[in-house]
């Protein structure tokens, strides 16, 4: 295989201030490499002394890691625990009137939730779930808005052993439908709406409508919560309100205790074809490591207010805000909204107004608030925040210094965190109180984390030289099955061309002569032109960094001499050019990034618009920006997408 070309080169160094690496959970490169060494020497003591000391167990394991039936690996299978008592019922003694959650609506409405109130919240609609037949071992699909109920609901699931499956409310009935019938859910609790930038959305109608289309014979059971107070019709025998299953319940369940492998949720993966895959995480080696990356790499302390601002349908809100942060005895806010709702102020006001510490959010989110108004941070007291965190895609270097500069005053760590729905929690970050940061890099693994670059027949790459980024060892959180279809997790994330024993991330990577990984973007998205295969995310990169540009996407259509061209989709700083003032902003463009990165990733294509396709969590959709750049007619689902008339803006390049 041919290397994949890293083009992009990153000169600037951020050591870690002495008085992070003094205060921190992990302090030093010396006390991080002693925790590698230790890892080293023993990788299943290392885990297993870590298991003990984090999590509470009903039964000790006496086995930290069965190997037998690779890749189907088993962690702490002989021991028992539950979830929901290791973020509820440990801090009942310790700290019952600390504030779990700060609930901040849509329309700025605030609720405070303590431990006590949480836990009360959580027995309350596990009785009710339990009256109503939901046992250990059932499933149950939760189709809701950001909101206290939706970290109740999984919580409640958790607690009594049933294994949930989050939709993200963005979606439609058909995709409703299709995990209903691959997880077999017996119930769904959903919601009547949610809120959005001042406007009404309704969910429950979605829910009856993926009911209605056939197949769905195991729920019998829906529970709707009352958020926005729209007509909803509700099906006799079926149908329940949420405060009326919950009314009169007693304030204590006991919890199911159940073996450290037991399911405790499935959540869907889109691919571009192909039915969705249900990634199947494990209870304790998933909440080990949940619980564990809150202090590694968020350095967590009692005083903290954190804040996720991902929602509860993708894996973020699993780990950073339902379990995660309770595990770790946490405080956080959980928001309903969207970042620029009343003003694009939204998100500064809130750090300032609840005095946040730990901001932790995606790049996405980042470029959309650069181009809404760069300087607006500002206008804010931000100075209570000690530690930022980025997640879901690569940070482009120019994002990564505003975040810096503008966001933390040029005083606060970022931990870029790399991490997939499948890996359950953060594989490769920097420590705040650890580790020189690069912009635009993820840094190095967390210890016991054996990350490598191979080539497609899964041979170490010597440094410098761009390949496939690949896990060598198992790790407690690591996704444990796809849902029903044993084989195809297998081949996706074990194929026999890495020994059947690494797991395969899917990104194209390339590690420095430090050890510093950089993404490079997924493996299908490397470009290969003229002979060179270059990481759609460095020619990304490249495009952002030029002052004009807000946000670019990348992709590459088929091209009779070269290969592949390069198509770049572009939203500016300032209006969607248009007519000559189109061109010559393409051609600057264009001459930019030959000028940044060499004229073979220049782009053949340029696009503007007034923005990306995006889902309502930000994410960019390129699959569909594949289809317009070979201009295909768009026949993918695009139910899911914030802005689907900015389809029409992109399909015509610039002349």
């Amino acid at each position: 295989m041919s290397t994949i070309e890293s083009v992009m080169h990153e000169t600037r160094v951020f050591p870690p201030a002495p008085e992070m690496v003094a205060q921190a959970n992990v302090g030093g490169m010396d006390e991080y490499n002693r925790l590698c060494a230790a890892a080293a020497a023993d990788y299943t003591g290392f885990w297993g002394g870590l298991a003990r000391d984090h999590l509470v167990w009903k039964t000790p394991f006496n086995e930290v890691l069965d190997e037998s039936n690779a890749p189907f690996f088993r962690w702490f299978h002989d021991g028992t625990l539950n979830v929901s008592y290791n973020c509820l019922d440990r801090h009942l003694a310790t700290q019952p009137d600390k504030l779990a959650i700060i609930f901040e609506a849509d329309d700025g409405a605030i609720t405070n939730v303590t431990y006590r109130d949480l836990y009360t919240r959580v027995c309350q609609l596990a009785n009710g779930l339990r009256s109503v037949g939901i046992v250990e071992g059932d499933r149950v699909l939760i189709y809701m808005p950001m909101s206290i109920e939706a970290v109740v609901a999984m919580q409640a699931c958790a607690r009594i052993g049933a294994t949930h499956s989050v939709v993200f409310g963005g979606f439609s009935a058909k995709s409703l439908h299709e995990r209903i019938i691959d997880a077999g859910a017996v119930a769904v609790i959903c919601a009547d709406g949610q809120m959005r930038g001042g406007k009404a959305i309704s969910l429950k109608p979605a829910v009856d409508e993926a009911l209605a289309i056939g197949g769905c014979d195991s729920v019998k059971t829906v529970v709707v919560y009352r958020r926005t107070g729209g007509d909803v019709k509700l099906h006799a025998g079926r149908d329940v309100w949420w405060h009326d299953l919950v009314r009169d319940r007693a304030t204590e369940c006991e919890p199911a205790w159940v073996g450290a492998e037991h399911p405790l949720f499935i959540l869907y993966t889109s691919g571009s074809t192909g039915k969705p895959k249900g990634v199947q995480h494990s209870s304790a080696g998933y909440l080990l490591q949940a619980v564990l990356t809150m202090k590694w790499t968020f350095d967590i302390k009692p005083a903290d207010i954190f804040w996720c601002t991902a929602d509860v349908g993708w894996v973020t809100g699993h780990t950073y805000i339902t379990y995660g942060p309770l595990a770790a005895g946490a405080t956080q806010i959980v928001f309903e909204g969207v970042p620029t709702y009343p003003d694009a102020g939204r998100f500064w006001r809130m750090i300032q107004d609840h005095k946040v510490t730990i901001f932790y959010t995606a790049p996405t989110a980042i470029r959309s608030l650069i181009k809404a108004g760069g300087d607006l941070p500002k206008q804010y007291d931000l100075t209570s925040l000690r530690l930022l965190g980025s997640v879901g895609e690569p940070i482009n270097p120019e994002a990564w210094m505003w975040y810096h500069n503008t966001v933390g005053g040029g005083r606060c760590p970022i931990v870029d965190t790399w991490w997939q729905t499948e890996t359950g929690s953060h594989m490769i970050t920097p420590l705040p109180g650890v580790t020189p940061l690069k912009p635009g890099s993820c840094t190095m693994p967390l210890p016991g984390i054996i990350a490598a670059i191979v080539d497609e027949t899964g041979h170490d790459m010597e440094r410098g030289k761009g390949g496939i980024l690949v896990i060598k060892r198992p790790w407690p959180s690591m996704i444990r099955n796809i849902w029903g279809d044993p084989e195809r997790y297998r081949k996706s994330y074990f194929p026999d061309d890495f020994q059947g024993r690494y797991y395969l991330a899917g990104d194209g990577a390339n590690c420095d002569a430090d050890g510093y990984f950089w993404i490079m973007g997924r493996i299908d998205d490397v470009l290969n032109v003229s002979g060179h295969r270059l990481g759609t995310m460095e020619i990304e990169s490249a495009l952002v960094a030029n002052p004009l540009v807000a946000e670019a996407a990348v992709v590459g259509k088929p091209h009779d001499i070269k290969g592949e061209s390069v198509v770049a989709f572009v939203v500016l700083k300032g209006a969607r050019p248009e007519g000559d003032a189109a061109i010559e902003i393409a051609n600057t463009l264009r001459n930019w990034v030959a000028k940044e990165i060499g004229p073979i990733a220049k782009p053949d294509e340029i696009r503007f618009g007034d923005n990306l396709p995006k889902t309502r969590s930000g994410k960019i959709m390129r699959r569909l920006l594949r289809s317009l750049a070979k201009n295909e007619e768009v026949t993918q689902d695009v139910s899911t997408l914030e802005n689907p008339a900015i389809l029409e803006q992109l399909k015509q390049p610039v002349k």
